[in-house]
């Protein structure tokens, strides 16, 4: 099951962009791949068409494995592992181990 869902602010943890931080665009569940804004630049060369006249190097972001990112908890200031927690009103809620925040 993966902890890590659309939105969530993740720290890289391994790879070329050790350390960066970033937030999640995409989780592609089925091949275990994460899109995070910023990290994992990829120049592309783009022909000019009809779209886009200029042409030219784009930079794009790539996924690259869930496994190389974890949650960022803002309360810790740290990547943190996630449990999970039952509320009052019977949800399941995400949780930081390190200080029971909610993520």
């Amino acid at each position: 099951m993966n902890r890590i869902k659309k939105n969530d602010i993740v720290k890289v943890t391994s790879g070329k962009d050790k350390g960066k931080t970033g937030k999640v665009l995409t989780v592609f569940k089925e091949k275990n791949r994460v899109l995070v804004e910023g990290v994992n630049m990829l120049k592309k060369h783009m022909r000019a068409t009809r779209d886009n006249q200029q042409g030219g190097i784009v930079s794009i972001e790539r996924p690259f494995s869930i496994s190389n990112v974890m949650p960022y908890c803002k309360a810790c200031e740290k990547p943190v592992r996630v449990g999970y927690s039952v509320s009052a009103d019977k949800t399941k809620i995400r949780i930081c181990k390190r200080c029971n925040q909610t993520i």
